[in-house]
């Protein structure tokens, strides 16, 4: 059983950057998502990356988001820049496809002036 856990959230301005960081408890060999879902919303997939590097990104991210891993550190990290307020929501990691015993608590990016 792997457990996940997103850190790095917070309150920030328009245009501004976070990097949110995914701790996992075991080795992940699978490609990793950051997922993210704001209120009233569906979870959505924001980014994801194969265990050799390859990244994918929605649309309404390309260019401003950038999703790493360090397989030796069992982690996943998103760096956020030009933050917009519809960015604002709940940010988790899961595998990609997720696995819903994987879901944790997640980290709260708000984008606000």
């Amino acid at each position: 059983q792997v457990q996940l856990v997103e850190s790095g959230g917070g309150l920030v301005q328009p245009g501004g950057s976070l990097r949110l960081s995914c701790a996992a408890s075991g080795t992940i060999f699978s490609t990793m998502g950051w997922y993210r879902q704001a209120p009233g919303k569906e979870r959505e997939l924001v980014a994801s990356i194969t265990r050799s590097g390859y990244s994918t990104y929605a649309d309404s991210v390309k260019g401003r988001f950038a999703i790493s891993r360090d397989n030796a550190k069992n982690s996943v990290y998103l760096q956020m820049n030009s933050l917009k307020p519809e960015d604002t929501a709940v940010y988790y990691c899961n595998q990609y496809p997720a696995v819903g015993r994987w879901w944790g608590q997640g980290t709260q990016v708000t984008v606000a002036s």
